[in-house]
Order: C-alpha cells, then sequence, then structure tokens
C-alpha cells in the first residue's frame, strides 16, 4: 500500500484488490447464484404444456418460386406484394427441411425474401403436419457483433476497470430479467423488491469497479436515495395524475399471463422508473463522490464546509447533462409518438392529459428531480464520510 502527499499530509491508497473487497465480492456474488437458483429451482412452477407450441427457427431461403412485389413510390419506395419461397430450417426440431410459404409484404411487415437470405421462421403445428411463415430476418448476428465491439471498447480502453465495468452490467442485466421479473410475476411486492434489486445491483457495481472505501459508500447511498426519491415524485405525481401501470399497451396482456401467479400490475410504472433512473443517478453520485474523495487526498486540511461546496459546484455542471441525458432518453423511445402529436396539432390541454404522454412525462420528469436532489445529497455524504475523524482505510 503506497501514499501520496497533500498540503494536509500523506493519504493511504488501497491495493487493488485487499481482502474486504475480494469478501464483498464473494459474499455479493454468493447472494445471487442462490436468490437465482431459488427462484428458479422453486418458485418458477414447470409448465407442462398439454397443447403444441409455435417454433422460432433459424432458416435460409433456397428459392422464389414466383416474386409478385412491386415498389410504392407513395411509402418511399417500399415494396408491397407477396413472394412463393422455400425455406430450409437450419435449426430446432424441424432442422434440414424445407417449406414452401407464401411471404407476405406491406409498409408495416417487409422481409424481402431474396435467394440466400438468412430469415427466422415461425413453424405453426397444424395437426400432423407443420406450416412455415417468415417472421423476420435473422439478425442475430449483427446483434452479436455489436455487443462484441462494445465488449471490446470497454475492455481496450477501459482495461480492469472496464472488464469490472462489463461484469457488473450483466449481473444487472440477469438480475433485472432473471430474479426481479419472476419475483413480480409470482406477485412479490413490485416497488420493495424493485428496491432491493437496486440497491443490490448498486453496491455490487460499485464494489466490483473501486472497491469498498468512502468514496464508494458515499456514491451508493447517494445513488439509493436519489432513485428512492425518483420513485417517491412518481408514486405522489401518478396518484395526483391518476397514472398507474394499466395505462400502459401491455398491461391488458400482463393481466391475463400473470393472473395465474398473482402478478400485481399498480406499481409497475413506478419500477420502470426505479429502473430507468439508476444509471443516471449512479453516474451522478460517483462523479461527485470521486471528485470529492480526490479533492481530499490532495489536501486533507479541506474542512467538510469547503468539500460540500466543491461536490455542489462539481454537481451543479453533472446534473445539467444528465438531467437532459434522461429526458431526452424518454422523448427518444417516444419519437414517432411525437411526430404525430406535431402533425396532429394536438391542442396542449388535450397532450398533457393523454395517459401515455402524461407517463412519459412523469417518468421524465421524476427522474430528472432524482439526479438533481442527488447531487446535494451526495455532496454532503461525501464531504462528511471524508472527514470523518476515524478514518476509514481509503
Amino acid at each position: 500500500m503506497g501514499s501520496i502527499k497533500g498540503s494536509g499530509g500523506s493519504v493511504s491508497l488501497p491495493s487493488k484488490w485487499d481482502n474486504k473487497r475480494i469478501i464483498a465480492v464473494v459474499v455479493l456474488t454468493a447472494i445471487f447464484i442462490l436468490s437465482y437458483f431459488l427462484i428458479h429451482f422453486f418458485l418458477i412452477e414447470k409448465a407442462e404444456s398439454t397443447s403444441a407450441k409455435s417454433e422460432f427457427a433459424k432458416g435460409r431461403v433456397v428459392s422464389v418460386l414466383q416474386d409478385n412485389t412491386q415498389r410504392d413510390e407513395s411509402t418511399e419506395g417500399v415494396l408491397r406484394g407477396s413472394q412463393e419461397v422455400i425455406v430450409e430450417i437450419l435449426s430446432g426440431t424441424q432442422k434440414g427441411k424445407q417449406f414452401l410459404t407464401t411471404n407476405y409484404l406491406s409498409a408495416l411487415y417487409n422481409i424481402n425474401a431474396k435467394e440466400g437470405a438468412k430469415v427466422i421462421v415461425r413453424l405453426d403445428p397444424q395437426g400432423d403436419s407443420v406450416s412455415a411463415f417468415i417472421y423476420s430476418y435473422d439478425r442475430g448476428m449483427v446483434i452479436l457483433v455489436l455487443i462484441l465491439i462494445f465488449v471490446a471498447s470497454l475492455l481496450i480502453i477501459g482495461r480492469g476497470k472496464g472488464a469490472m465495468a462489463f461484469i457488473a452490467l450483466f449481473i444487472t442485466f440477469v438480475s433485472i430479467i432473471g430474479i426481479l421479473f419472476p419475483l413480480l410475476e409470482y406477485g412479490f411486492p413490485a416497488i420493495p423488491v424493485t428496491v432491493l434489486i437496486v440497491f443490490y445491483t448498486t453496491v455490487f457495481t460499485f464494489v466490483l469497479i473501486d472497491g469498498i472505501n468512502k468514496k464508494t459508500i458515499s456514491a451508493a447511498l447517494g445513488t439509493l436515495s436519489g432513485v428512492v426519491i425518483a420513485s417517491l415524485f412518481a408514486v405522489i405525481a401518478g396518484a395526483f395524475a391518476h397514472i398507474t401501470g394499466f395505462q400502459t399497451n401491455e398491461s391488458e396482456e400482463l393481466l391475463l399471463i400473470g393472473r395465474d401467479h398473482g402478478m400485481k400490475i399498480g406499481g409497475l410504472f413506478t419500477c420502470g422508473i426505479l429502473i430507468a433512473a439508476l444509471g443516471a443517478v449512479m453516474d451522478v453520485a460517483m462523479s461527485i463522490a470521486s471528485a470529492v474523495h480526490e479533492l481530499r487526498s490532495v489536501n486533507t486540511a479541506l474542512s467538510a464546509r469547503e468539500l460540500f461546496e466543491s461536490g455542489m459546484n462539481i454537481g451543479r455542471d453533472a446534473m445539467g447533462t444528465m438531467a437532459n441525458t434522461l429526458i431526452l432518453a424518454f422523448a427518444g423511445s417516444s419519437f414517432t409518438l411525437l411526430l404525430l402529436v406535431y402533425f396532429y396539432d394536438i391542442t396542449p390541454l388535450q397532450l398533457l392529459s393523454t395517459d401515455l404522454i402524461a407517463r412519459e412525462v412523469i417518468q421524465g420528469v421524476s427522474g430528472s428531480i432524482g439526479i438533481v436532489l442527488t447531487v446535494p445529497i451526495v455532496a454532503l455524504l461525501s464531504a462528511r464520510i471524508e472527514t470523518m475523524k476515524k478514518d476509514t482505510k481509503v
């Protein structure tokens, strides 16, 4: 363990992987594995289907027997019509077999089945036979290459921390898909469960990337505070605006699917805001905590008040761009809807009272409020923790 000298003396620097960090990572990993195992082996019921289901498989267009398509200039030259094609199945139970199918093309559903094209085929059982329909292009390789470029960028530029960031991202993704979603499906209270997942993934991410020290403690506490504040504002605003998880396009289907296991739809709106705000709030919290930590490291004579003011100045720069990022992210996800609003010249009175727009506004503003209020919380926590008399080794 080395040290650096500042105007207030020398400060110890931690080794990259000390015992506390190793133990914390092992414990957190064990919690993750145990939770996933218990949920998937003891909670989720293994449904035995009594009826045949559709199967999706990789396929290749062997030949185009008839092409009745033509370009429609009214839709920017998009092909419309139908094709008679033979597709060969490349995976699944029907691998190696060939099927004759009609491929219909429209402005919204447009898969041009050229010879040799890789496609995804939907196979529908019909008595003793199977019918095949072209479902979409096979985009698996494109997505895989994109992910590999992202991972390579993390590893090349971020090196060790980049690798830890990727592992943390993977754990977060699996925690949401493999732990949170099953718990929601089986009727666990949505908001408390989501808060626990947010807290767990926040702690795991900070410990994995930076270990256990004053900086990560401040950032983790600030992140949790900011996300919870965002959700509280969403709950309050949703209550006054009469917005719940039922005002979504997917709510009816979720009700039908989750009815057997007691899934509750009401809190899903707030859960979405918790998850959506997590990344931006975590970014702001870590930026401020890291800056305050570095200031204290190079000058141990700085008081808690001076550190707080410095943290606030840094936070003011960060929160503007982060709040803007969150608002634009919500706006981007509804970009085509906003275009429709513009073209139909919808009045503000009608617009703000629409369920979808109200949801988007509450999501964006609540998340941004969480970011803004994270700044003073993290600045205060960092200033207090960094100037504690009984210093933790950091």
